[in-house]
């Protein structure tokens, strides 16, 4: 049964964060739902360096739907207009409650999530820019990190984006499925991510 994640996107987003986590998500066979968090209403807008991208629906359309993943690309502009969507808060949280996977890159785990403390107790990174905003407790420098207890999949930056995309693949559907998406593209994904309790 194929999987369905939602990839919002808003004015300000990471382009090669967004496109990556897209396109890697379809390589995939999932279905995947890119929703506008534009105040405005807009499906198109400028990203983080200019580059346009254009979603396929309004969030708040699609905010009663269930996912398999919540992933948030990062940019700090995207990632404040996620972080003032009370409708994409309230979808973190449905996510959480169910104990499904939410992922989040660059400044967004930073911006968001520690932002709204949905996720007080579980281990993550994020840009090191924004490493002052994670407690300290939680900050780990790991490239992509994984806290199984929360189910919660943290990344850094663009550099690290198709490791990050190539790991979602293995939380939601294992490493055979991860290891058929990156082989085509020439890459040599690590396949493994920092678990509760590592340093």
């Amino acid at each position: 049964m194929s999987k369905k994640v939602l990839v919002p996107i808003a004015p300000g987003s990471e382009e090669m964060e967004a496109v990556t986590i897209i396109d890697i998500m379809v390589r995939a066979g999932y279905d995947v739902v890119v929703a506008s968090a534009d105040f405005d209403g807009r499906l198109s807008f400028k990203a983080s360096r200019g580059v346009t991208l254009t979603a396929d629906c309004k969030l708040v359309d699609i905010a009663d739907d269930e996912f398999d993943a919540v992933i948030l690309p990062g940019g700090v502009q995207g990632a404040e207009v996620f972080r003032d969507s009370t409708v994409l808060v309230e979808i973190i949280r449905q996510q959480m409650y169910e104990g499904k996977l939410v992922a989040a890159i660059c400044a967004t785990p930073a911006l968001v999530l520690a932002h709204h403390n949905l996720y007080p107790d579980a281990l993550m990174t994020c840009h090191p820019s924004f490493e002052s905003h994670i407690e300290k407790k939680n900050w780990r420098v790991k490239r992509v990190t994984y806290d199984v207890n929360h189910r919660l999949l943290t990344s850094q930056g663009p550099g690290t984006a198709l490791e990050f995309a190539i790991e979602i693949i293995v939380n939601l559907s294992g490493k055979a499925l991860a290891w058929q998406v990156a082989e085509p593209m020439v890459t040599l994904p690590t396949l493994h991510y920092s678990k509760l309790g590592e340093a």
